[in-house]
């Protein structure tokens, strides 16, 4: 990663994290490890699931950590890059659903300023 746009995550910078909001931290943990644990989903599904938002959300520390979760719990690459394409989709798919709000807008602008001729 670039370190001037994102230094890497350190073990110094977590500790200052945790020492200026100890609670909120510790909170945070606790929320992210009940989130990711097996359940009626399993953690690699989980896990997957994440990289894909990761991508979505174009978080490159979410991107990393994820994409290393997944493979610890046992995801092929093949599976990742599924997923990544998954959310590409979804991405993709949103901008093509929303055209509908551009769409809506000439047809208002049209009616309102009837065209001359």
């Amino acid at each position: 990663m670039s370190h001037d746009m994102f230094p890497s995550a350190s073990r110094e910078l977590s500790d200052k994290r945790e020492q200026l909001t100890p609670d909120a931290t510790a909170a945070f943990k606790a929320f992210s490890k009940a989130a990711f644990a097996d359940g009626a989903l399993p953690a690699k599904m989980k896990e997957l699931i994440a990289v894909a938002v990761a991508h979505v959300t174009q978080c490159p520390y979410c991107i990393r950590g994820h994409t290393a979760g997944a493979l610890r719990k046992g995801a092929t690459e093949q599976e990742i890059m599924e997923a990544i394409w998954v959310a590409s989709e979804m991405r993709a798919g949103a901008a093509y659903a929303h055209s509908n709000l551009a769409l809506d807008a000439m047809n208002e602008y049209a009616a309102r300023h009837p065209a001359k001729g």
